[in-house]
């Protein structure tokens, strides 16, 4: 009983089918005599040492072990790495970091890395397909394509940056008053912010540009009057929470005032969610201003903005595709990468808490 009790451990132990991914290459090492050893030990049971290598005594040819030990090292690796990398966000928070940066870096360097000046006019080069010179082409007042899309990144993370910003700022200081005074105080932000809900977002901020006119300065009034409701529910909601915790009790019991314990023990607690919301509400921002822009109520030409751009080749979509094509798909990388942040900031950060 003995003999074919050892006889089963060793065969089992030997095949690679009942060994833990993670401890594959370390039971190996200890089958053959250890990694880097020059003893000689290998992987014993008493008094017994395991034979070193897996085809001896076992039923098995030795090709079939080769090619088994092959997957259970190469194969499970890489992919629970990657995995694991897709589970915990980290890719997803690379790849939009990756995308932010390099919109970024462009922004930062326009007037070193734009070839041509973005609002200079040559009717001699009108609507020339994208080549060595104009690699995006020119539109159909001459201009340099890839300049002013370079050139336009300035202003749209601008209008992502002060379009969540203001919201932001409004919305978290609302929301954390509403939720801690409480009573009629609450009562009355909740209807204020019934009320801005119950009309389209769109809709209400156009109808603001048009009374205040055209212009940025116009839609970022527009984006802090509408967007900061979304901002205080959030808060709220976390504050009414947190200041029934043990925390805020203690410092209640401890004398602190409600300044201190509204702004420096339950506020920075509350911001996980709107600090998230924030950087998916910036894809909402860029598509709001380009949209504005795109009915002429945002960027005013001749400066440079996607949207703007994207309607100036509208009419031209079939006979010259590349003047509306490139700002489209800066848009879209733009909004892909704070929506990739979002996410793997999350999904990180959650996990964490």
């Amino acid at each position: 009983m003995a003999d074919q009790w050892h006889r089963g451990y060793r065969e089992s132990v030997c095949d690679p089918r009942y060994w833990p991914v993670a401890g594959t290459r370390h039971l190996q090492s200890r089958l053959h005599g250890g990694a880097g050893r020059g003893d000689g030990a290998g992987l014993c049971h008493g008094d017994r040492e395991l034979p070193r290598r897996c085809g001896h005594g076992s039923d098995r040819p030795p090709g079939e072990h080769q090619m088994t030990v092959a997957h259970a090292q190469l194969r499970p690796n890489w992919r629970s790495r990657l995995r694991l990398r897709l589970r915990n966000g980290r890719l997803a928070m690379v790849m939009g970091a990756s995308l932010l940066g390099f919109w970024l870096m462009l922004a930062l360097f326009a007037p070193w890395l734009a070839p041509y000046d973005p609002i200079y006019q040559n009717t001699e080069m009108r609507m020339l397909a994208p080549h060595l010179a104009h690699p995006f082409g020119t539109d159909n007042f001459g201009r340099d394509i890839l300049s002013r899309v370079i050139w336009a990144a300035r202003v749209d993370l601008q209008i992502c940056v002060l379009g969540v910003v203001f919201p932001f700022m409004i919305g978290t200081f609302v929301g954390a008053l509403s939720g801690y005074i409480g009573g009629r105080f609450d009562n009355l932000c909740m209807r204020v912010i019934d009320i801005v809900l119950a009309f389209p977002f769109l809709v209400l901020m156009l109808a603001i540009i048009a009374i205040l006119g055209p212009g940025l300065s116009s839609f970022y009034i527009a984006m802090a009057l509408v967007g900061w409701v979304s901002y205080a529910r959030l808060i709220r909601s976390q504050i009414l929470v947190l200041k029934e915790s043990d925390f805020a009790l203690a410092a209640k019991s401890l004398g602190f005032g409600h300044l201190r314990i509204l702004f420096r023990h339950l506020l920075p607690n509350a911001m996980f969610g709107s600090v998230v919301f924030s950087m998916s509400d910036a894809v909402l921002v860029l598509l709001s201003g380009a949209s504005v822009s795109y009915l002429g109520l945002g960027v005013q030409p001749p400066l440079a903005e996607w949207g703007t751009m994207v309607a100036e080749g509208q009419a031209f979509l079939t006979s010259a595709w590349w003047i509306c094509t490139f700002p489209g798909l800066a848009i879209v990388t733009l909004a892909m990468g704070f929506s990739l942040l979002a996410d793997g900031v999350a999904e990180t950060l959650g996990e964490r808490q």
